[in-house]
């Protein structure tokens, strides 16, 4: 496991977030070219922006296909087949309905239920149209966005793990906010929900994997007495309303983390557990609002509870 007084790190922020490399010399050409590399991505599938691949899509929304990228257009393809799977709660096409909650940016409210009805119509997956010969994307309907933000740092992250393999890097541990990638053994805190930034339910020992975390904490508003979090429901419209409060994927890639902590997050525990029976290469952990942590398993990590508010269990579903 890596020893913190022996490591560098480097930081900045990209993509809203903030970014943090860690390395066990000091090498700040490295750290600079990969802080150039998530740039070069950023500029390519944000949407937050007025010019990006992605947006140029969103625009042409219901006139004309658009020619992007490779790397864009198979990472859209990806996410419109996550976004088909049966009883999916992941959607590349919830552009509408993000820009009408806006949670997390300023104007945040609880729409009316007839504004969520108008953008659902907006958000079927089967309307985003893809032609892989041209690697065109087409949004069938006007009035369609897709949105990347559950996916793009995911990809990005694989990306950097992949570049500094290339540059002869057996140690280093890349943090997109969230999206936690790491070469060789470290050691990854899971962060309690709405408590100080270095307050931890437990940490994971990992040894060249990744870790992705999405919870109702990162991202909310109260209005009316309730809390609204960033993980919207795409079948309904809403915020995902159940007993979690965190999913934890550790994986291989962290492509497959972003994917599978939103389904995760819309099966829920029982259901979550059992779908992941069947998958040797996903292991999740599962914070509840009743401060039960349920490991899925224990094949490509090891967990040390740190809390004693919270109680450790295995999934019995």
């Amino acid at each position: 496991m890596s020893d913190e007084r022996c490591l560098y790190r480097y930081s900045t922020v990209l993509m809203g977030s903030p970014i943090l490399l860690k390395l066990p010399r000091h090498d700040e050409a490295l750290a600079s070219r990969v802080f150039q590399l998530i740039k070069r991505y950023e500029d390519l599938l944000t949407v937050n922006r007025a010019s990006s691949q992605v947006m140029d899509i969103n625009r042409a929304a219901g006139r004309h296909p658009v020619a992007v990228s490779r790397p864009v257009y198979q990472l859209i393809k990806c996410a419109k087949a996550a976004s088909l799977a049966q009883d999916s709660a992941f959607n590349l096409a919830i552009g509408p309905l993000v820009k009408l909650w806006r949670i997390g940016f300023q104007g945040s409210r609880v729409p009316s239920g007839a504004e969520i009805a108008a953008r659902l119509a907006l958000t079927r997956p089967q309307d985003v149209a893809l032609d892989d010969a041209a690697a065109s994307v087409f949004l069938t309907q006007p009035g369609m966005e897709i949105d990347l933000g559950a996916i793009a740092k995911g990809y990005i992250a694989d990306r950097v793990r992949d570049y500094l393999r290339q540059q002869g890097a057996d140690e280093a541990l890349i943090n997109l906010g969230g999206n936690v990638h790491t070469l060789g053994r470290w050691s990854v805190g899971l962060k309690k929900p709405f408590a100080a930034d270095d307050a931890l339910v437990g940490v994971m020992a990992v040894d060249g994997q990744s870790v992705v975390t999405s919870g109702v904490y990162e991202r909310y508003f109260e209005q009316d007495g309730r809390r609204w979090h960033h993980i919207l429901d795409p079948r309904s419209g809403y915020p995902l309303d159940n007993a979690l409060q965190s999913v934890t994927v550790i994986s291989a890639d962290s492509l497959d983390g972003d994917i599978w902590t939103t389904l995760l997050y819309g099966l829920g525990v029982e259901k979550g557990c059992a779908m992941l029976r069947q998958r040797e290469d996903i292991e999740a952990i599962f914070v509840t609002k009743n401060r039960d942590v349920i490991l899925s398993s224990q094949r490509r990590f090891r967990f040390s509870l740190l809390d004693a508010d919270y109680r450790l269990t295995d999934c019995t579903a």
